[in-house]
């Protein structure tokens, strides 16, 4: 594996806002990166390189809880002011907790971002 977890999370450092996203990706992606694995409960991240190798954060903030209830229609509202600078990383998961968004995966391949509710 070419990166580490502190290399990482210097990059996540310079992120203030969704309008920030795009240039992390690509210098994680530039580390080694191909895709990780998000989860909104703990905060808990695993980086992962192109032979499956990860590495994880481990839990980043006290549990949040996750609803039982998508509310795709408000998750994409609040994601949307996310990607326009409009809120924090902790305020976008606190957001994906209340509207029942257990996590999400990104491809860093395919420059995807699949987001997961409970089922």
């Amino acid at each position: 594996m070419k990166f580490t977890i502190e290399e990482i999370k210097a990059e996540h450092q310079k992120v203030k806002s969704g309008a920030d996203f795009p240039k992390y990706i690509q210098e994680i992606k530039n580390l080694g990166v191909s895709h990780y694995k998000a989860l909104v409960a703990d905060g808990n991240t695993q980086y992962f390189d192109a032979e499956n190798n990860y590495a994880e954060t481990g839990r980043k903030y006290d549990d949040l809880a996750v609803s039982e209830n998508l509310n795709l229609d408000q998750f994409k509202t609040r994601l949307k002011l996310h990607q326009q600078g409009g809120t924090d990383y902790m305020t976008f998961c606190k957001d994906c907790a209340e509207n029942g968004i257990e996590g999400w995966e990104m491809d860093l391949d395919k420059m995807t971002c699949t987001y997961f509710d409970k089922n």
